[in-house]
């Protein structure tokens, strides 16, 4: 039996390039209740940049290994954990600052939060999906509790939580209008957006108002997103915002709105992961991921999630997933048929 196991460990807050290293570690042993997994993919998130970054350090001794992605396949049981037997598919979301993380080989994890992986998914897909899949269904369903008919404003509908953001809207069967590049307009309509606004040719408050105020906001992109949405929403509307970054502080206008504002950090749970897997079953999302690296290259995958234009790099669409074991199908790019969505297309990882 293997006793050790190959990880990424953050040793170092800061760059990319600084922050990891490559270890054997002790392979852990599932405790009572818990499975172990043998983790074939996992994904990189804006909250893995901001645990390098030093955001959460308080929260986080090191070395540590992080991450909160896992598809894998279960390969021991702990006592009484009778859910899951060896040879089981599974894809879950771990707690976030608690235990040992993804960029691993093996993980250790409640049954309690894992689910079996939807069988139209592949691995890569389904890591990718997972944490950017609660968030959406977190904030959409359980937060703003969007009903049939509603508008919502999706605020970067291309990256990883916007992609799935805008099928789960459309699901729900409300209008949805997204902000994205102007080069991105054609990828965010076809993942189910009535309306794309390029948020950098002009002001995108005015581009929403032409078309009718929102009943929705979710904001994941910062800035003044929070004191502008007022001047989008219809009376007793909801904004949902997963950026924890400081933004201003001034939300007076909401009061004249009756606004409903939602601050969300997410947290795992199986009922989630379930709803996910039926609309992925029912057709109607699809996860989206831009790019696929190897395990020894998450300093890379780090790089690639913090590009912009501003550095003169462009960030993939949707999820970069991390390939952590040989893949029984090629990393591949997965994008959406128009909504409803159908068979994916797939191409060669940018």
């Amino acid at each position: 039996m293997l006793t050790s196991m190959r990880a990424v460990e953050l040793v170092h807050f800061g760059d990319a390039d600084t922050a990891f290293t490559t270890r054997e570690l002790p392979r852990p042993t599932p405790g009572p209740g818990q499975v172990l997994v043998r983790v074939l993919a996992t994904s990189v998130n804006p909250l893995d940049l901001q645990t390098r970054r030093g955001d959460y350090r308080d929260q986080l001794a090191l070395p540590a290994v992080i991450g909160n992605d896992v598809s894998g396949v279960v390969v021991e049981t702990g006592p009484g954990a009778d859910d899951f037997r060896p040879g089981d598919e599974v894809w879950y979301l771990t707690p976030i600052f608690a235990g040992q993380g993804t960029y691993a080989e093996f993980h250790v994890v409640d049954q309690a939060l894992v689910t079996r992986k939807p069988a139209q998914l592949s691995h890569v897909e389904a890591a990718g999906l997972a944490l950017v899949g609660v968030t959406a269904w977190e904030a959409l369903v359980e937060r703003a509790a969007v009903r049939a008919g509603e508008r919502v404003l999706v605020h970067g509908g291309a990256g990883g939580v916007g992609s799935v953001a805008i099928q789960i809207a459309k699901a729900l069967g409300a209008e949805v209008v997204t902000t994205a590049r102007a080069a991105d307009h054609e990828f965010v309509t076809g993942l189910g957006a009535d309306t794309a606004i390029d948020f950098s040719a002009g002001d995108y408050v005015s581009q929403v108002r032409a078309l009718g105020k929102v009943d929705v906001v979710l904001d994941t992109v910062g800035g003044d997103t929070l004191t502008r949405s007022p001047e989008v929403l219809a009376d007793q509307g909801r904004v949902v915002s997963i950026v924890d970054t400081p933004q201003p502080q001034n939300l007076l206008a909401a009061w004249g709105v009756n606004a409903t504002y939602h601050f969300l950090f997410v947290s795992p749970g199986q009922a989630k992961l379930a709803a996910l897997g039926r609309l992925v079953d029912q057709g109607e999302l699809r996860p989206v991921i831009g790019a696929v690296l190897p395990l020894s290259d998450v300093a890379q995958a780090h790089a690639l999630l913090e590009a912009s234009a501003g550095n003169g790099r462009r960030r993939p669409r949707g999820k970069i997933a991390i390939a952590v074991h040989p893949l029984d199908e090629p990393p591949h790019q997965t994008t959406p048929s128009p909504h409803p969505a159908g068979a994916s297309a797939t191409s060669t990882q940018p």
